[in-house]
């Protein structure tokens, strides 16, 4: 099947999930932008980008199943490694901020009481 002869119901489909998935990414940039501190602005990027990639991962295995005539694995393989690296960025982001934290603070009790 060419990408012409796709049902109706299958563009509409695609294309709603493309943009929903586009449109919360967005939503994810737009509160790294808006929040204060370090810790909300990592929050926020970090949900908008995983369920945002779902949607577009899973508009793209609708669009490229009908196309190719067959199940395409490939985006999978996508969709697992964005879903394991993402939380571990966070993670370590976070612990970095943290121990930053606790290092100035130390310094700053050390420098007061001198």
């Amino acid at each position: 099947m060419s990408v012409a002869d796709l049902p109706a119901w299958a563009c509409v489909t695609v294309g709603l999930l493309a943009v929903a998935g586009a449109a919360l990414s967005f939503l994810g940039a737009v509160g790294l932008c808006s929040f204060k501190t370090f810790y909300e602005r990592v929050h926020a990027p970090t949900l908008g980008a995983t369920l945002g990639m779902a949607l577009i991962v899973a508009a793209s295995i609708l669009f490229f199943t009908l196309v190719e005539g067959r199940f395409m694995p490939r985006e999978l393989l996508i969709g697992v490694f964005l879903t394991v690296t993402t939380p571990v960025t966070l993670i370590l982001l976070g612990r970095a901020a943290l121990f930053r934290d606790r290092t100035e603070f130390a310094r700053d009790d050390a420098s007061d009481d001198a």
